[in-house]
């Protein structure tokens, strides 16, 4: 019983986990050198209704990812502008952690491995081919997800951006995004705004070495600072055009929030570099992600895939796709769990198993069936959904969804009988 899962973001590496963990012999395939794509700058966990989200995994036994986040955290329980009990995570060690731990689960890791072609019979994938080096490789699988993202490849952000900034994605170096949805010939979908294609990536990293001492020193020590902003600079603070819509409030547009994940995360999606040195305690900023962060940021969320509530895609038989390839879903936290379950899902799949829908009487169960009504119209294209805030965090809220409190959480997935589900025997 093979799975392919192909890209290796937190969404493949928690779908290649789940099905590992389901007994699958699972293959993960990344195009880079390194796992976790954008989670190798981002860094946040458990703020708002992530919190919820995460032991809701946890409780339902597909939480390993978040116990390895949980262990390598800076700072804890920290408060934000609209954000409350925040965890964050060390963005420049967290990756050798999850490939040692994805390793000791036997799941082979292929990096530097670009798929390019996809064979297909009678509306299945049967293989899998692409460059690996300066040789050709083939996979075939029972079941395969798709988890390429929706960021890239350079010409996208440049049509509907400001160009490649060079950011972590790395396109020019490893070649841009390829969609195995696209590869099957399935129409994706694309995120819509006011005329905009997408939308565009919502934080910056700048080297904590750049800022002055004292700015450092907080910043080591509350994980947080909040710097006014005069009123001449507050137009540079473009939050509207963010992926994440729940910073687009006035405290992120009247202050330069900085967040300490290893580095210093500036919740802005781009700030003129000449500007921002303007700013006390940044005049010598300089840019780690992207490097070219005075300018612009990557575009997302084109080029989504058609889908069902149990993540299967629309179209192809045994195809199923997590992350941002699943939907208008923004967040770490919402790659794990799409990870998971479509990884658990393309198991069941293969051994001819009726695929699991989670219950909208879970925050994971009720986003992903939310999403998939509203990538349904077009107002809905407009919208970026997230535990942490915004929409999905009100809707949350208004459902009784939220909840901090773990043994709650807990009660409620062993109600719906799902307790332990994605352990599995492994």
């Amino acid at each position: 019983m093979r799975i392919l899962v192909v890209g290796a973001g937190w969404a493949g590496c928690a779908a290649a986990l789940a099905a590992a963990k389901q007994g699958a012999e699972v293959t993960l395939v990344e195009r880079t050198d390194m796992l976790l794509g954008t989670g190798l700058v981002g860094g946040i966990m458990r703020n708002n209704g992530r919190f919820t989200a995460a032991e809701e995994m946890l409780a339902l036994g597909g939480g390993d990812l978040f116990d390895l986040t949980d262990a390598n955290t800076l700072h804890r329980n920290i408060e934000f502008p609209g954000h409350s009990h925040a965890s964050l995570y060390n963005v420049a060690t967290m990756e050798p952690l999850v490939r040692s731990f994805l390793e000791s689960r036997g799941i082979a890791i292929r990096l530097a491995t670009r798929i390019n072609d996809v064979e297909m019979r009678n509306g299945a994938i049967v293989a899998i081919h692409g460059k690996e080096g300066e040789g050709t490789v083939s996979f075939a699988a029972g079941a395969y997800v798709d988890a390429t993202g929706t960021a890239g490849p350079p010409g996208q952000c440049a049509k509907h951006g400001n160009g490649c900034v060079l950011c972590v994605l790395r396109c020019p170096a490893f070649g841009g995004r390829v969609s195995v949805t696209a590869l099957c010939g399935i129409r994706e979908i694309m995120g819509r705004k006011d005329g905009q294609v997408g939308a565009m990536s919502g934080s910056c990293k700048l080297l904590k070495e750049s800022l002055s001492h004292d700015l450092v020193a907080e910043l080591n020590h509350r994980g947080v600072v909040v710097i006014p902003l005069p009123l001449s600079l507050q137009k540079e603070a473009r939050t509207s055009i963010k992926a994440c819509q729940q910073y687009a409030i006035p405290a992120f547009q009247e202050n330069l929030v900085l967040l300490d994940t290893g580095h210093a995360k500036l919740m802005v999606p781009f700030f003129p570099l000449a500007a921002l040195r303007k700013v006390g305690g940044l005049e010598n900023a300089r840019y780690e992600d992207p490097y070219a962060g005075g300018l612009g940021n990557s575009i997302r969320y084109v080029g989504m895939s058609p889908r069902d509530d149990t993540l299967k895609v629309r179209g192809v038989e045994n195809l199923f796709c997590a992350g941002e390839k699943a939907g208008l879903l923004v967040g770490h936290t919402e790659a794990i769990v799409t990870g998971t379950l479509a990884g658990y899902n393309a198991v069941r799949h293969a051994r001819r198993e009726k695929p699991l829908i989670l219950p909208c009487s879970l925050a994971s169960g009720d986003a992903v069936t939310f999403v998939r009504e509203q990538m349904a119209t077009k107002e809905g294209l407009g919208l970026k959904c997230t535990f942490s805030g915004s929409v999905y965090f009100e809707r949350m809220r208004e459902r009784g969804l939220y909840d901090t409190n773990p043994e709650a959480v807990r009660r409620r997935v062993e109600d719906a009988g799902l307790l332990n589900l994605f352990r599995g025997g492994n």
